[in-house]
């Protein structure tokens, strides 16, 4: 297969899995979304999800988020990791909206980056997934698989980032990074991967990470 040829298996695959595609972390608005999108680093979507409706119900909006002391915040979103840094962010970031910007979410990657605890992934997944500007967040899913499938060289995800978007067409982003996610979890993951239902990667994978699979299967 060409390297076309891959990108068209890719994307014509994961729209017959994925015709439609649910965004991973519940929220109702883009302050929501950034804050479960942060909350989200080193944790995974399910106990994000399990811990927002707590901290919205006392705060769903950057005026009530500053009522909160960085404590109190920090007592709550406990579970997810990473609180003491998390909570200050949280904090921080409220504090900034409401001075710079009218309590509201910016649309650009500059302004989102400028905000405490919000890295460029956290960026992408907002201006994607809660205004629709075309981003291509990669997170550990779509790097590994980008990898596998011989679509990026794996060297880091920034990398990852600039292959993803020379292959894929701009218009496909926003979906096609959520189908990928959900397609890494279920069926190409990291451990106990099994490569028989994984019928993107036994079609187009990484003749090194193929090899490495069923010598370890034999042994």
């Amino acid at each position: 297969m060409t390297k076309q040829e891959k990108v068209d298996f890719v994307m014509k695959t994961l729209d017959n899995i994925y015709p439609t595609i649910p965004i991973p972390l519940d929220h109702k608005d883009p302050y929501t979304l950034l804050i479960a999108v942060l909350l989200s680093a080193q944790s995974t979507d399910v106990r994000v999800n399990q811990i927002t409706p707590k901290l919205f119900s006392k705060a769903d909006n950057p005026y009530d988020m500053v009522k909160l002391t960085v404590e109190e915040i920090r007592d709550i979103i406990k579970p997810v990791g990473l609180s003491p840094m998390k909570s200050k962010g949280i904090y921080g970031l409220s504090k900034i909206l409401i001075e710079q910007h009218n309590g509201q979410v910016p649309q650009t990657y500059e302004e989102l980056e400028a905000l405490p605890a919000v890295g460029h992934k956290t960026a992408a997944v907002v201006l994607s997934q809660a205004f629709g500007i075309p981003a291509f967040p990669v997170d550990t899913h779509i790097h590994r698989l980008m990898y596998r499938w011989n679509l990026s060289n794996g060297k880091n995800v920034v990398q990852t980032e600039k292959d993803a978007k020379r292959l894929f067409p701009e218009e496909s982003w926003n979906k096609l990074h959520l189908q990928i996610i959900w397609y890494g979890r279920e069926y190409c993951q990291a451990r106990g991967w099994d490569l028989e239902n994984d019928i993107i990667t036994k079609t187009i994978g990484r003749k090194s990470v193929l090899d490495t699979y069923y010598k370890t299967k034999k042994s």
